[in-house]
């Protein structure tokens, strides 16, 4: 109860505050000159790119730092860091040349070893990171990453010179050039983080190469970034971005109300008010490839059966979810969507809440009869809360199952999934890249964000033969049928819908890009009249 309060009396603080800045002296301004507000909804929970998984994070350090390569409007990856590349040996070896007169934002000069230093740091069992698997394609790397071997200059990741970085793949890989826009690939400084370690990311120390940098981080309150004059395209339109975290939609929705954040999206933008703004000319809606889904701990009762797993599937009807939260949702009962390699309506689960009443009697529970009480865990947002209020209801009507819902903190909830995923859980995922592989490979042993401790020898193999297949036609057939058996035979997960972006844009904002990703790039923004 205490916390609950202290997150209360925190967001008056907040909205206090931002009113007294443009009201107090008497003077209302509609915006603040060059300067981009806007609300991120919760604290990161980290700017350690090797480390953080979570979009909230993403999003502030895509503006902060640069990869080799980055993404177009259209996802295709165009020249950052590394100005050309080489792809050689039958698709097995990259060579990139990594831009001359390239800096930090502390002056030094960004060379090919700060690459070699973050990915291999990225794949150092000693960081822990949750997404080092992305590299498990890089010869030696998973053998690495789980100990197997110890010694670094056996992973194939090399520089032959500061302007070189040289990457050798174990199998080919089609969608590995994707990986090089990614957040967790970006380059870090060796000596920095040796210096201050966990501290590393604090303001007075964090070094980028982005178009901004990092200047103030007040936690539970706000991030500020400003312009990074050594910036490699030259100077930013804008001069800042301020960054609020503010949880509850309804508030940080009535400060844009207000002008006084100039742009908000899903964190900020509740159901009521996207059907209030619908025709705005500032509202803007957008389809994303991003899943969400139920997920189940297998390892814990009673999902540890998995005929429970899937009558709780079979039990819930996703046509619902778009109609509950009213922004363009689509259903989903697979979980590779729709436009992506391997799609196919009939590799998902079915609505047959008849079935899923057997389903769970053949599991030893009939008419819900003697089911153990399960709490499902839900991130503390509002259209979270609607979505998972439907999932109780549904398992309540078709399956005579009553569970307990459970929210937490966006960070709490992130550790808690970390760290001891309950039975059941409300969870999402953003493709980091436009290929099935971000999908598919979420759900196999070794991956870092596998939360349903999901592992099944005949899925990972297929997962495996898929990421090496180079004939397109047979690669989508093999992720066609590893989605079936996830979806439709082991159940660790029930697809629910597929969400999309709204958001509202102030009219004196120019420049604000939507992409299929969810992937929020400023520096090419500008406020003013």
């Amino acid at each position: 109860m205490l916390a609950k309060k202290n997150r209360y009396w925190g967001q008056i603080a907040i909205l206090g505050i931002l009113i007294c800045q443009t009201g107090c002296a008497g003077t209302h301004l509609r915006f603040e000159p060059d300067t981009l507000r806007i609300n991120i909804a919760a604290e990161p929970p980290s700017l350690d790119s090797v480390i953080t998984t979570d979009s909230t994070s993403f999003d502030v350090i895509s503006n902060l730092m640069v990869g080799l390569t980055e993404y177009t409007q259209e996802l295709k990856c165009a020249p950052a860091c590394a100005d050309k590349w080489e792809i050689t040996n039958g698709g097995k070896t990259y060579r990139f040349h990594i831009r001359p007169n390239l800096t930090w934002s502390d002056g030094k000069p960004l060379t090919a070893y700060d690459f070699e230093y973050a990915w291999k740091r990225l794949l150092d069992p000693k960081s822990g990171s949750q997404y080092a698997y992305l590299l498990y394609a890089i010869k030696n790397a998973e053998a690495f990453n789980s100990g197997a071997i110890t010694d670094s200059t056996k992973l194939g990741i090399s520089c032959p010179d500061a302007q070189t970085f040289v990457v050798e793949l174990s199998q080919p890989a089609q969608y590995f050039i994707y990986l090089t826009a990614f957040c967790p690939t970006v380059p870090q400084r060796k000596d920095v983080i040796e210096k201050w370690g966990n501290h590393w990311t604090d303001p007075e120390h964090f070094v980028c190469n982005g178009p901004f940098q990092l200047k103030k981080w007040v936690h539970e309150y706000k991030i500020e970034l400003v312009a990074n004059p050594r910036y490699y395209e030259g100077k930013q339109h804008l001069q800042a971005i301020k960054m609020f975290m503010i949880p509850e939609q309804s508030t940080a929705f009535a400060l844009y109300e207000n002008d006084q954040l100039d742009f908000v999206d899903n964190r900020s933008f509740s159901t009521s008010d996207v059907q209030r703004f619908r025709h705005s000319p500032q509202y803007q809606n957008l389809p994303l490839l991003r899943g969400n889904y139920v997920g189940f701990n297998v390892q814990k009762e009673p999902f540890k059966n998995v005929l429970v797993r899937r009558a709780f599937s079979e039990a819930l009807d996703r046509n619902v979810f778009p109609l509950i939260l009213r922004r363009g949702e689509r259903p989903q009962y697979t979980w590779i969507p729709p436009g992506i390699l391997g799609y196919s309506a009939s590799s998902g689960a079915k609505y047959d809440p008849a079935h899923a009443a057997v389903l769970l009697a053949q599991a030893g529970y009939p008419q819900g009869k003697g089911f153990p009480k399960v709490e499902l865990l839900y991130p503390n947002r509002e259209d979270a809360k609607l979505v998972v209020e439907s999932i109780q209801d549904q398992l309540k009507r078709n399956l005579k199952v009553n569970i307990v819902l459970v929210n937490q903190e966006w960070r709490v909830y992130l550790e808690t999934l970390h760290r001891d995923p309950p039975g059941i859980f409300r969870g999402s995922w953003g493709a980091d890249y436009p290929d099935p592989e971000t999908f598919m490979n979420l759900f196999t042993t070794t991956n870092g964000n596998n939360y349903d401790r999901f592992s099944d020898r005949q899925y990972d193999q297929l997962i495996e033969k898929a990421r090496c297949e180079q004939n397109v036609e047979l690669r989508g057939k093999l992720y066609q049928e590893a989605d079936a058996y996830l979806c439709r035979v082991q159940a660790p997960i029930a697809a629910t819908f597929l969400a999309t972006q709204n958001v509202m844009v102030k009219p004196w904002v120019r420049g604000i890009k939507l992409n299929a990703l969810d992937l929020q790039f400023f520096k090419n923004v500008t406020v003013g009249d």
